[in-house]
């Protein structure tokens, strides 16, 4: 059954819903954002202050300002394939601070069963879930702050179930009386308790650094994050860039320095960031690189979006563009709870 694991994986990230390093690791979907507006922004933002889905990827963004919000996200992919979350923040106090809880949600959809033989088996089911609660402080007489994620993971493939624990860890600076703000997190630190067979694997650890610049005089926010720093030769030759000479030998792409040095970059600009209509758009360097056809501009790595509040209301949508055949629309409902 571990076989229709990997089979199921290879498919899914294959057509490239996320980018990932390492894709022989147990529940990639950790890795995922269901986040409109994190995707619009390229899909791995990290300095979102006012956004309550924000400290799924960084729990050192946990602070009253998103007390007492909450957001529910989806989003549809190929074959059937659906992802989606709910985030909620509360304080407890003005003295303890605010904890922060979320449930992410990927279900396979209905796929088939088959024998070594390739003889069909029926149908089954497969699932991954996790339930992550977090908390985050201020260092004192500082503008840093340190937060905690703890999750738990449960993944179902037919009858078959595995277990595991994990921890992110994230320091931020942010200053009110500063246009920028920085931080770095590590994510998915555990380990899998329960096995589909016996054997343990190791969860899609990742560290990652990101920052947000606010220009001054142009109503614009800009958003840097450098992935994988925990692996630097991240690079995948891309089959679309190999040659064969006249004897039949193929030869992959070179990748040098530079090239995977880019690979680890992650940009995007939010236009209007406090206005009640804002404009988004980003750009997965890695991703493109990897989906590139030649002859063909995919437009792969690029993902944009807006968000619209109403009153209490705050509506947000993402187009991510990750090849010529596949592309997903997120949509996310936020919603603040306080009174007025």
């Amino acid at each position: 059954m571990k076989y229709f694991y990997y089979l199921l994986l290879s498919v899914f990230f294959s057509l490239e819903i996320n980018s990932q390093v390492g894709g022989e690791n147990i529940y990639q979907f950790l890795n995922l954002s269901s986040s409109a507006r994190q995707i619009a922004l390229g899909g791995e933002v990290l300095t979102l202050t006012d956004d309550v889905n924000q400290p799924i990827w960084n729990p050192a963004v946990i602070s009253n300002e998103i007390d007492h919000k909450i957001s529910a996200n989806y989003a549809s992919f190929l074959a059937g394939i659906n992802i989606g979350s709910i985030s909620y923040a509360r304080e407890i106090s003005r003295r303890f601070g605010t904890i922060h809880a979320s449930i992410n949600y990927l279900d396979y959809g209905t796929l088939i069963g088959a024998d070594e033989q390739g003889n069909e088996t029926g149908n089954f089911g497969a699932n991954d879930l996790a339930i992550s609660v977090g908390y985050a402080l201020n260092l004192p007489w500082t503008n840093f702050f340190f937060g905690a994620n703890v999750k738990l993971i449960n993944s179902n493939i037919q009858n078959f179930t595995s277990f595991g624990v994990a921890a992110d860890f994230g320091i931020f600076y942010n200053s009110p009386y500063k246009p920028y703000s920085f931080t770095l997190v590590a994510r998915n630190a555990g380990a899998q308790i329960k096995s589909f067979n016996g054997t343990n694997e190791e969860l899609p650890f990742k560290i990652a650094f990101g920052a947000s610049y606010q220009l001054e005089y142009v109503p614009v926010k800009w958003y840097l994050t450098l992935d994988n720093l925990q692996q630097w030769d991240v690079s995948e030759p891309n089959p679309s860039e190999q040659t064969t000479d006249l004897e039949g030998n193929v030869t992959e792409q070179e990748i040098g320095f530079i090239g995977n040095a880019l690979r680890h970059f992650v940009v995007g600009a939010e236009l209007f960031p406090e206005s009640a209509i804002n404009l988004r758009v980003g750009y997965n360097v890695r991703r493109a690189a990897e989906l590139k056809l030649q002859n063909i501009r995919t437009f792969g790595g690029i993902s944009f979006g807006f968000g619209i509040k109403m009153n209490r209301f705050k509506f947000n949508y993402a187009y991510s563009k990750f090849h010529t055949a596949t592309n997903a629309s997120t949509f996310s409902l936020e919603m603040d709870l306080n009174r007025r």
